[in-house]
């Protein structure tokens, strides 16, 4: 879709983050036998991703009901309660949406009910984009899939969970001229992962710090839903911004990566940042920076994730945060005296994946948001490779921005990879790359300050030929 038409996406509430509440394993009794006492149950959770989709911000859907099966026709619950979901959210990175124990077995199917949706998108007929919100039409409100990896729960052993990946450029229904119709025709890839699976990785998750445990190299943090998780730390962890497990207090904000640990509710931490010690938090992305050249004074955010949700900021909508010179810049993945440079008031651009932090009074104003930390943060982009732009000797190739970033960054893109870049779904090095493929690469976006171009340090190349 060309920036000049309206680019509709999804908006809607998240109950955690950017990272917000969604699909939940719950404890539950089974709906054909399965018994979930204490004796036949394990450790289960739900990873959730997306392919995004142009202009596609949001898409809002209630989730009723989620049901595992067995090959035998035996079913279990896995969803607590009937949360509502963003499954635009995800900006193509992995994200922890819940862990409980559930009944043992082997599923082999899994259904989601799904209720009322809310489309939202980008509208840029403005020099300002703003968010617009419609209500979204369901083809069907119910979606079983068959797991080509099935979900495994056992009793005492490593957590098993499933990796959910709605696909929003199948799913949302377009016109012969490329418009968003507000028909959505629901389409999942969901599969089962152990926690030793790279599809079951924590690329970002955040939450609010509960207790700290700084002698037991541990802290609490709240996730979805108001369940909690312990995240453990040891000397291998990265803390970003110099900062340590002494420094976090009850009004710290925390995002981290890492990988799940056997022990129920307890995660791995490999990087840990502090985005606010001050009680607020937003994260999203950049839709409009005040000033193309020079340092920034201002710019606009599209709201992903929000603690708390009682200021003046909402989930799903833009808001105007304000610089004063004095923040503090930093970059997710990338602790070193370089990221000033890299990253500053200087080097903001529309379509980079922000989190800001500061006094919750400072956010009242959503139009006039204030802020002591800016950082940021690793997103998923789409987009098909230029011709002739592969370059094997220094590791990087050009794409054309598809997806929701591809209407905030309309030129193309240099991607690099180095070698700690990881290649999933098909691809195994650069040299698998060719002319046009679509390929989604989650990494840093950043801005040449010299000539104002973008490029992106792939940290993930994903395959996405069937998307």
């Amino acid at each position: 879709m060309q920036s000049q038409l309206k680019a509709k996406a999804i908006a809607l509430p998240l109950a955690l983050l950017s990272l917000g509440a969604v699909l939940v394993a719950g404890c539950s009794s089974g709906s054909a036998g399965i018994s979930a006492n204490a004796a036949n149950t394990g450790s289960s959770f739900v990873i959730g991703t997306d392919a995004p989709m142009a202009s596609v911000t949001s898409f809002s859907v209630q989730i009723q009901s989620i049901t595992a099966t067995d090959a035998n026709g035996n079913s279990v619950s896995l969803l607590s309660g009937t949360p509502t979901v963003d499954f635009a959210r995800f900006n193509g990175l992995q994200t922890l949406l819940d862990m409980n124990n559930v009944a043992a077995g082997t599923y082999t199917n899994v259904t989601i009910n799904l209720g009322a949706a809310t489309l939202g998108y980008l509208d840029t007929t403005t020099a300002e984009p703003t968010i617009q919100t419609e209500a979204a039409t369901l083809t069907s409100s119910s979606v079983s899939v068959a797991l080509t990896k099935p979900l495994v729960v056992s009793v005492n052993g490593a957590p098993a969970g499933l990796r959910i990946d709605f696909n929003l450029h199948k799913s949302i229904q377009v016109d012969s001229n490329g418009q968003i119709t507000g028909v959505v025709d629901p389409t999942f890839a969901i599969n089962g992962v152990s926690n030793t699976d790279s599809g079951a990785y924590i690329d970002e998750f955040v939450g609010a710090v509960v207790s700290v445990n700084s002698s037991g190299q541990s802290f609490v943090v709240q996730g979805p839903h108001g369940h909690q998780f312990t995240v453990n730390v040891d000397s291998n962890t990265q803390w970003d911004g110099k900062g340590s497990i002494s420094d976090l207090t009850t009004s710290s904000i925390v995002t981290f990566s890492g990988k799940l640990d056997r022990a129920a509710s307890t995660i791995d931490a490999d990087e840990v940042a502090i985005v606010s010690q001050d009680g607020f938090y937003a994260g999203g992305l950049v839709t409009y920076v005040n000033t193309a050249t020079g340092p920034a004074t201002s710019f606009d955010l599209y709201v992903r994730g929000l603690l708390p949700t009682t200021t003046g900021l909402q989930l799903g909508q833009i808001g105007k945060v304000d610089l004063s010179g004095s923040e503090t810049f930093s970059i997710y993945w990338m602790n070193n005296p370089l990221t000033q440079y890299l990253f500053n008031q200087s080097a903001l651009v529309a379509g980079q994946h922000l989190a800001i932090g500061g006094p919750a009074s400072g956010a009242a104003n959503a139009s006039a948001v204030t802020v002591n930390r800016v950082m940021l943060r690793a997103s998923g982009i789409n987009g098909t490779i230029v011709p002739g732009s592969i370059n094997t000797t220094n590791g990087s190739f050009q794409i054309q921005v598809s997806g929701f970033a591809g209407v905030l960054i309309p030129q193309t893109v240099t991607v690099y990879v180095t070698g700690k870049t990881e290649w999933r779904d098909g691809f195994s090095d650069l040299s698998n790359l060719a002319d046009n493929d679509k390929v989604r690469v989650v990494g840093l976006l950043l801005k040449n300050t010299t000539n104002g171009n973008t490029i992106l340090i792939g940290r993930y190349c994903d395959d996405m030929i069937d998307n």
